[in-house]
């Protein structure tokens, strides 16, 4: 999405968290991010949506990262925006991408990282060990079918409290199915055998290693991802800046804290990206 009669704008790539993608809320952000002035790009991860990749519904952080380096080199192949002017935005358990892409492409102007995953044992753990040891059955069968070239074994990305799924906290399943847009069909699984990964990747302590301006939007609620510990990543980063919100994990996207939020991340952005003022937006 461009902003009007803009020039050159600067841009920001928009990735999703957990299975999620890019029509769920993204356009809501990139709609206000073009009023700003600031063009956006939301890409949807190989495997999911209407992205390639096989086998379906397959999370692979690696892969997800190696996405990420390509949406920003096709940012770098347009002539109709500013290459000098590039910011990463990233949501949930893309936020803890936003983390990993910022340490890795110095070159950037700035990365937001919306309530975002920083640590899998601290997520585990907000799971339960209950719920954590039920998932273990799929988990096997899925790492069988790997093994043997079969159809994947799928966990569900959110499900009631106490249900073996990744996410089961009680604002987790309304919440995922809330984001969902009307007369659009999203399937709620991925392929059991991310969850190791996803217990042992902590993106959290690349922090440290963020040379640019990096916005932390943190809920002090966060059933998903606990705040405590995003909380003291965020304090690593050099030019971190944390914002906090009274609001669950999933209250991000609509109503009162999303434009509370929107609010927060484009006053970051127009300081770090300086863009010119946008006419309308398309």
């Amino acid at each position: 999405m461009a902003p009007s009669r803009v020039v050159s704008p600067p841009v920001v790539v928009l990735g999703h968290g957990l299975g999620a993608t890019r029509e769920m809320r993204l356009d809501a952000f990139a709609k206000r991010f073009a009023q700003a002035g600031i063009a956006s790009l939301a890409f949807t991860y190989r495997h999911f949506g209407d992205s390639g990749g096989s086998p379906r519904q397959l999370l692979s952080i690696k892969r997800q990262i190696t996405d990420w380096d390509s949406a920003l080199a096709h940012v770098k192949s347009r002539h109709d925006v500013d290459h000098a002017r590039v910011a990463v935005w990233v949501s949930s358990f893309g936020g803890g991408h936003a983390i990993t892409v910022a340490s890795r492409h110095p070159e950037l102007r700035a990365a937001v990282a919306q309530c975002p995953f920083t640590d899998g044992l601290a997520s585990a753990f907000a799971l339960g060990p209950l719920a954590s040891l039920r998932i273990t059955p799929v988990l096997a069968r899925d790492l069988a079918s790997r093994v043997r070239g079969k159809v994947p074994s799928m966990v569900p990305i959110a499900a009631p409290p106490g249900s073996p799924a990744l996410m089961n906290a009680p604002d987790a399943l309304p919440g995922y199915e809330a984001l969902q847009p009307p007369g659009k069909t999203f399937r709620t699984e991925v392929a059991a055998r991310v969850i190791p990964t996803i217990a042992t990747y902590r993106p959290g302590r690349a922090a440290k290693k963020v040379a640019i301006p990096i916005l932390f939007c943190v809920s002090n609620t966060d059933s998903v991802t606990p705040p405590a510990q995003t909380l003291r990543y965020a304090r690593t980063a050099p030019q971190g800046e944390i914002k906090r919100y009274d609001a669950g994990h999933f209250d991000f996207y609509t109503g009162e804290t999303f434009e509370a939020l929107v609010h927060d991340q484009i006053e970051f952005l127009t300081r770090q990206l300086a863009p010119a003022p946008a006419a309308s937006t398309p």
